[in-house]
């Protein structure tokens, strides 16, 4: 039975905003519904969340559910990074849009940057993931897919997610089959630990689903299952 990615991953949303622009944005859409700022093109730091990264039981937190890493000032980034320093229990992923826009180097362990795909014109986004952000853990999301990203250089990525276009959209384009089998091929020629988000359920089937997680996410949720106040 397919999982949940929110399941073994929750969002921290830290910031709030982004000046990418997608059309298919989720994040912009719940911003507005739910009155989170009051311009959601100008991303907003919300301080005082920073005390729910001092939980004590394990966590894996994706910190840019509702950001782009590239928006967020340096001064946020670096608040950030000193509490993840204080607090290796969990795991925290980044995602960006705009990898060439960064230039971060960090030894933290428990920090996951990484970059999304959503078609073909966008892989040289892993490339500038690997050059400007000299970091331990990479990851690529590739959500929304538009077409085939066809073959890629995956060489020093940690994790692979795959997912489809959600959301009420007026025109929908769908994670075909042979994207998601060619992606999930080219992963395991590396060892890459490859993760199908359980909205490709329909469009591949509950057999053919794959849904591998780093081990040092699994470390997390192992320990979850015997955590004690």
């Amino acid at each position: 039975m397919s999982i949940c990615i929110k399941d073994a991953i929750q969002n921290l949303n830290l910031v709030i905003g982004c000046t990418v622009g997608c059309s298919y944005c989720y994040a912009r859409n719940n911003a507005a519904r739910y009155h989170m700022t009051a311009d959601f093109t100008r991303p907003e730091f919300f301080e005082g969340k920073l005390r729910l990264m001092e939980k004590k039981r394990p966590q894996n937190f994706l910190l840019t559910g509702m950001s782009d890493l590239a928006d967020w000032q340096p001064q946020w980034r670096e608040a950030v990074f000193a509490k993840m320093r204080q607090n290796p229990q969990h795991q925290f992923l980044f995602l960006t849009k705009r990898p060439d826009l960064l230039d971060i180097e960090t030894h933290l362990e428990n920090a996951w940057f990484g970059v999304t795909v959503t078609r073909r014109a966008d892989l040289w986004r892993i490339d500038a993931l690997r050059r400007k952000v000299r970091a331990s853990h990479y990851h690529v999301t590739f959500e929304p897919l538009f077409d085939d990203p066809g073959p890629m250089d995956l060489h020093g990525i940690h994790w692979v997610v795959i997912g489809t276009m959600t959301g009420r959209q007026r025109r929908k384009v769908f994670t075909r089959p042979a994207w998601a089998h060619a992606l999930t091929g080219q992963a395991r020629a590396l060892d890459i630990p490859v993760f199908m988000k359980e909205e490709l359920v329909p469009i591949l089937g509950e057999e053919n689903m794959t849904q591998q997680l780093p081990q040092a996410f699994t470390a997390v949720l192992e320990a979850q299952k015997t955590w004690h106040r």
